[in-house]
């Protein structure tokens, strides 16, 4: 399998867990609402512009409302199937999905309370730092200050280039929560004191 797969599958698998009216960390959803969103984004081509746009975005909250009000096994399923056959989601699964699921995965387990970061995966994370790789720079556009991104292993991404950056340390999944807003991530920041708290109030992600 691979990683946008398996995490689709573990999703889908903790969503029967937790049922419905589970908290997540995006802001007002429940698991029925973030159930819904992945579903208009996969199977709504119609509707899932206005996840981007706000002009389009009325629209896309009353086709997600329409998923949301389905019976909770329906509305799983269809998140566990993933996208139709002739969805050019299907076609690029693992290169749009990956940091999707995974973000949304974490979204609900980390909603609980006594979360701890999954052990690490080597492909995921593998999958995960390629992808960070790709995007960083997008996600700290709004930076007025350095950063850059490294792994205990010393691994790092310049997503901001500057004099005097803030490091953030942290293993792929947590750089990648960070990077996408999230704030029950495990990571440290060093630098200057000022910089680190620019940073720490930073709008990041999309």
């Amino acid at each position: 399998m691979g990683v946008a797969r398996d995490e689709r599958a573990q999703l889908s698998n903790l969503f029967t867990e937790v049922g419905p009216d589970a908290p997540t960390l995006c802001d007002g959803w429940t698991s029925r609402d973030l159930a819904a969103h992945l579903v208009v984004r996969e199977r709504r081509l119609d509707a899932a512009p206005g996840i981007m746009i706000k002009a389009l975005a009325g629209y896309t909250a009353r086709v997600q409302r329409s998923y949301a009000a389905r019976p909770w096994p329906e509305l799983v399923d269809l998140v566990r199937t993933g996208p139709p056959v002739l969805s050019p989601f299907r076609l690029v699964d693992e290169q749009v999905n990956t940091t999707e699921y995974f973000i949304h995965h974490e979204d609900v387990r980390r909603a609980a309370p006594g979360w701890e970061p999954r052990p690490a995966d080597e492909t995921r994370d593998r999958a995960l730092w390629a992808a960070l790789s790709r995007t960083a720079r997008l996600y700290y556009r709004r930076s007025p200050v350095g950063v850059v991104l490294r792994t205990p292993d010393g691994r790092a991404i310049t997503a901001r280039a500057g004099a005097d950056p803030v490091t953030i340390t942290g293993e792929p999944g947590e750089l990648l929560l960070d990077a996408f807003g999230r704030t029950k991530t495990r990571i440290d920041h060093t630098g200057p004191e000022a910089a680190i708290a620019t940073v720490r109030s930073l709008r990041r992600g999309l």
